[in-house]
């Protein structure tokens, strides 16, 4: 048995857990496609189809309100009510036009239910009106642009049923595009944690032409400015200054998303050269989403002695999805990867899967492992819409909704979550790795962990420099993805330092450590808080310094990574004075 500090008080905590479904799972169940979705007043991004209503419902067309929108956006509430009411005191014909008069007639909000069942009884696919909504007017960008609303209020409703906040979930859709996967939208908004860019939201000053208002009368001009002090105080979103780096160009994320190079490449795509104040040891080794919040990775960078990120997508290394972003003075040249390689789709990690996919669902990859997981509900409904109906229509959004969860098909018109234990595989870990804690958790702590695979490939250049094994600092790594990654390497051990917050994480780390039979010593620190640069430096003496700082930012963790330089600078600092 190996050494064993800890300042945790794990040791006189005693609570039985089960493998079984603890808690409800938080995947929002098929919503009706003409349900309306929470308003928004991001800058620049696709409006809601029910702030498009808000406005109906104060008696403005439709079709005016989309003109509006189209012309100046709906980042400024007053000027687009002052744009509407120009369009009115115009002439609906004029305004609009291809739009009849009496199509421009004011409508009333369509009542709809708040359930979240799956509509398909009507739904044959011939229907491309948002929300089965018709439109008077023939414009066929009116239409493409009612169709990304649509989808964007999809978005927004999965991401609220998950529990984050609507401005979170319009800001993420505004910086990943109403086509980013729901993954990836989960992880930029646990990266905005980092930048902590959801109080730099402002409200733009659109200006409208002065000959706009010419035609306005004084009791017009009152109304209008009682509906923009109505709509300023409901729409108001604060003005608090932006994070630094906010105003910078947007992160240039590669395409294809693979590193500095990859296992099958003969020789490294880039050479770098670090500055000499990077170069280890200390190595350090620290992750992030890749798609991170606007100038997030420029803010990151610069606390790294300028290192750029190398961006990688484990799609290449296993059969499923994850980017990442890391930040590592480690280097790049003879890397080798973890034999056997993983397999690389679902059907090699999977086979018995196969007997039922059908062959209008062309994944071969699953698009990300996440902590929320689809109900039996959601997946009930699948089956029996696919048993009403085989339309392309059907079967396209079921792959989308299967894409979004990561389903995979057990039977006829029938889906079902991966288990646990097919995303260790899927991930790197062990067998059973998380087993012994209850359901949720373990989806929770996967989802948050390396692709172990991926760390692998990266640190596989310490085995040849440190023969005798290496001295570890680990921050918030979760369930122990980069330890095991030394591990699964052959690198011994000596000393692993593991500051990890959740008692989760902690209890599966330290059943690994056990199982496996580690003769290094453990030291388990409980908050990174505590990690004052005292308490460093006296690890540092204890120990004889540290080879490798490894640290991860996953989730609600992710604000954590400013806190590394801090921990690597007051590292390097009592090494020196060794």
């Amino acid at each position: 048995m190996a050494d064993r500090d800890s300042d945790s008080d794990d040791n006189v905590k005693f609570e039985w857990e089960s493998d079984g479904e603890a808690e409800p799972s938080s995947a929002p169940a098929f919503r009706n496609s003409d349900a309306p979705g929470p308003s928004t007043l991001a800058n620049e991004e696709v409006p809601s189809t029910a702030l498009i209503e808000e406005y109906v419902a104060m008696g403005f067309p439709k079709e005016i309100v989309v003109k509006g929108m189209k012309e100046i956006g709906h980042s400024d509430a007053d000027a687009l009510l002052e744009l509407i009411l120009t369009y009115q005191a115009l002439g609906a014909d004029d305004a609009v036009g291809n739009c009849s008069t009496s199509g421009c007639a004011p409508q009333s909000v369509e009542e709809v239910d708040d359930d979240d069942d799956l509509d398909f009884e009507n739904w044959d696919g011939d229907d491309d009106d948002v929300g089965g909504r018709g439109t008077n007017c023939d414009d066929p960008g009116d239409e493409d642009f009612l169709q990304e609303m649509s989808q964007k209020d999809k978005k927004i409703n999965s991401l609220v049923g998950m529990g984050f906040a609507e401005d979170e979930a319009n800001i993420a859709i505004r910086r990943c595009g109403v086509d980013a996967d729901l993954c990836v939208l989960v992880d930029s908004i646990s990266a905005s944690l980092v930048a902590g860019d959801f109080n730099s939201r402002n409200i733009s000053d659109h200006q409208v032409m002065d000959r706009c208002f010419d035609s306005f009368g004084g009791r017009k001009k009152a109304r209008l400015m009682e509906e923009s002090k109505k709509r300023r105080m409901q729409y108001a979103q604060g003005s608090g200054p932006s994070f630094a780096g906010s105003h910078d160009e947007p992160t240039r994320i590669p395409d294809p998303m693979v590193g500095f190079n990859l296992p099958s490449d003969r020789k490294p795509s880039m050479t770098r050269m670090l500055p000499e104040q990077a170069i280890g040891p200390p190595f350090f080794y620290f992750q992030n989403v890749a798609r991170a919040p606007r100038g997030a990775w420029t803010t990151i960078s610069k606390k790294f002695y300028d290192i750029q990120p190398e961006f990688v997508d484990s799609k290449y290394f296993c059969a499923a999805s994850r980017e990442s972003g890391y930040i590592h003075n480690l280097p790049i040249e003879n890397r080798e990867a973890l034999l056997p390689f993983p397999p690389k789709t679902v059907f090699d990690a999977f086979p018995h899967y196969k007997k039922w996919w059908p062959s209008w669902d062309p994944r071969r990859q699953l698009n990300c492992l996440q902590a929320s997981v689809a109900t039996a509900k959601f997946t009930d409904q699948i089956q029996r819409a696919l048993a009403r109906s085989g339309n392309p229509s059907v079967q396209k959004h079921v792959v989308d909704e299967c894409k979004t969860w990561d389903l995979v098909w057990v039977g006829k018109n029938k889906v079902a979550q991966l288990e646990p234990d097919e995303m260790e595989s899927l991930l790197g870990f062990p067998r059973d790795h998380t087993r012994g804690i209850v359901k949720t958790e373990r989806y929770r702590s996967l989802a948050n962990s390396f692709q172990v695979d991926t760390v692998a490939y990266h640190l596989s250049v310490l085995r040849d420099m440190f023969p005798n094994g290496v001295n570890v600092l680990s921050l918030s790594t979760g369930i122990g993805g980069g330890v095991v990654a030394l591990h699964r390497l052959g690198i011994r051990m000596r000393t692993v330092v593991s500051v990890e917050k959740g008692e989760t994480n902690r209890r599966v780390f330290n059943g690994w450590w056990d199982q496996t039979h580690q003769t290094g010593k453990l030291v388990e620190i409980a908050d990174l808080k505590s990690l004052t640069n005292e308490r460093i430096a006296s690890l540092v003496g204890r120990f004889g310094g540290f080879d490798l700082v490894i640290g991860g930012s996953q989730g609600e963790q992710s604000g954590l990574l400013y806190d590394y330089p801090r921990i690597l600078d007051a590292i390097k600092s009592a090494m020196a004075r060794m």
